[in-house]
């Protein structure tokens, strides 16, 4: 009850720091998001560009353990997910506040969850992820970058995002290594302490998921990390 209720507060307070205390609007906002949708990259900032792009990715990677963790959830997972990629942890938030602990996957699993479920997919956001990072490290112009953190809010939040996504990984990460047996409590914070790379290490490494009937309280494995 006390994680759903943080989660909440959470949630309510990025949106009323996107809608009130960010930096206010830019007059040539909609095109930026335009050209940026469209590949019409001609003279915006790599950084924002790898930015952009890197908040697609991050919902693909919540979807490897979201879509699992709705199998036993009263509420739709897909709905959360569909919405995150294009409001990022303003859907992902409200998921962590209404979910409850899910600590085995019980019944078969779809195609869907066998291509989240595979190493091949990991691999591939993993690929993805360096290349836009390595872009946008090499190419950006950081003063220019960190100006329009100041003054847009878009990038502001977008910005703020990327780090809220980061930083609630975790909170599906505990759950999701008991559906699978692992108990090494090193992993969960290696994971989650390195942004980004570290749920992408996980999603490549992990062991896959089992297709199993219920089990009882008893027989439930766990891990010393709880969310």
């Amino acid at each position: 009850m006390i994680n759903q209720i943080v989660f909440g507060l959470i949630w309510l307070s990025f949106i009323l720091y996107a809608f009130i205390f960010a930096p206010p609007d830019q007059p040539d906002t909609l095109t930026l998001i335009q050209n940026l949708s469209t590949g019409n990259w001609t003279g915006i900032n790599p950084l924002i560009i790898a930015l952009f792009n890197i908040m697609g990715i991050w919902p693909l990677i919540y979807s490897c353990v979201l879509f699992m963790d709705g199998r036993g959830q009263k509420i739709p997972a897909w709905l959360f997910a569909g919405l995150s990629f294009g409001v990022g942890a303003f859907a992902i938030l409200p998921y962590l506040a209404l979910r409850q602990p899910n600590l085995q996957f019980v019944g078969k699993k779809s195609g869907l969850i066998k291509v989240l479920d595979s190493r091949i997919t990991g691999l591939l956001l993993t690929l993805g992820t360096s290349i836009l990072v390595g872009y946008g490290l090499t190419q950006g112009n950081w003063g220019e970058f960190i100006q329009q953190w100041q003054t847009s809010r878009f990038i502001h939040v977008m910005s703020l995002d990327f780090c809220l996504l980061s930083l609630l990984f975790p909170a599906l990460l505990g759950d999701d290594m008991t559906r699978r047996g692992m108990k090494n409590p090193a992993i969960f914070w290696g994971v989650s302490l390195v942004p980004l790379f570290g749920p992408l290490f996980y999603l490549i490494t992990r062991i896959p998921l089992k297709e199993t009937q219920p089990l009882t309280t008893s027989e439930l494995p766990s891990i010393s990390i709880q969310n």
